[in-house]
């Protein structure tokens, strides 16, 4: 995520060049055939068009951004969760004869999240796993499907044992429990943002229609703006582009990439927390790189 107060001059760059040459080498060709054959342009409704097409793709950015916001509000109620979970443990839990089970709750906590992160973004979480667990621990889980669901199902299982051996009682075995129910539904909803896309009217048509706009637009401009028709129709289609591509960058809230969510600062956030909760050395938190964005 950007979290600079502007995006670097480069970065904008880079995003737009190609469309702002494309869009300007057809812009000089509609203008040099106008001017060469002296043809007459037809007068094309171009505001009309501008008009319908802003109101739609107004529709497609909203739908976007909710679902970019949603997906924080999910890591917000994980780290909350992740917290409250750590709490739960340091304090039912009692000591010395408890010490390493509530630690290895914890530790399973950090994987979990770290794993849960590396799920989203389609990378492999083994490595991430093994920095918090034991190969015995870990084994277990990297062999399922879903490694952040078989960690939490590790957790529950130490929390039953922990109520077997009379650490806990029922009602803060329930309470624990109803923790790990709100992360396992906080993760699900991610699962839902990262498997479900926009519906396809909203991906394709809007992306038709600002092309079709921007192939017409020196058209229905020429007659008006005469040689100052590329410069004009260029910057008013890259407006277009740009809104369009907003909508692109926040679909998809997991995706690694500049635009998209924090993950990784916010697992440090969480390991921060849990591990400084049961008195051991945790890490600095993250800071932007150099290129102002936050991973």
């Amino acid at each position: 995520m950007i979290v600079t107060a502007a995006p670097s001059f480069k970065q904008i760059i880079r995003e737009v060049w190609k469309p702002l040459t494309l869009l300007f080498i057809w812009d000089v060709f509609v203008t040099i055939v106008y001017f060469v054959l002296s043809f007459r342009a037809p007068a094309l409704p171009v505001t009309l068009f501008g008009s319908a097409l802003v109101l739609f793709l107004g529709f497609r950015s909203n739908s976007a951004y909710q679902r970019w916001w949603e997906g924080r509000g999910l890591w917000g109620l994980m780290i909350n969760a992740s917290r409250s979970l750590a709490r739960a443990a340091c304090n039912f839990m009692p000591d010395p004869e408890a010490r390493e089970s509530k630690r290895a709750i914890v530790l399973r906590q950090i994987a979990y999240v770290n794993a849960l992160r590396c799920q989203l973004r389609r990378q492999k979480p083994d490595d991430e796993v093994r920095r918090f667990l034991t190969n015995g621990d870990a084994d277990d889980p990297l062999r399922r499907a879903n490694v952040a669901n078989g960690i939490l199902d590790g957790t529950g299982r130490r929390i039953g044992d922990a109520l077997r051996k009379g650490w806990i009682d029922t009602i803060q075995q329930r309470s624990m429990e109803s923790v790990l129910i709100d992360i396992a539904n906080a993760q699900g909803g991610m699962e839902r943002l990262k498997n479900t896309p926009l519906p396809i009217q909203y991906r394709f048509l809007p992306t038709l229609f600002v092309h079709l706009f921007c192939i017409l637009l020196p058209v229905g401009l020429v007659e008006t703006l005469g040689f100052a028709t590329p410069l004009g129709s260029t910057l008013v289609g890259l407006m277009f582009l740009a809104v369009l591509a907003i909508g692109d960058d926040l679909v998809d809230p997991f995706a690694n990439d500049v635009h998209d969510l924090p993950l990784t600062s916010m697992c440090r956030t969480i390991e921060i927390d849990l591990l400084q909760a049961i008195g051991d050395e945790a890490p600095p938190p993250l800071r932007a790189d150099s290129q102002g964005v936050l991973w």
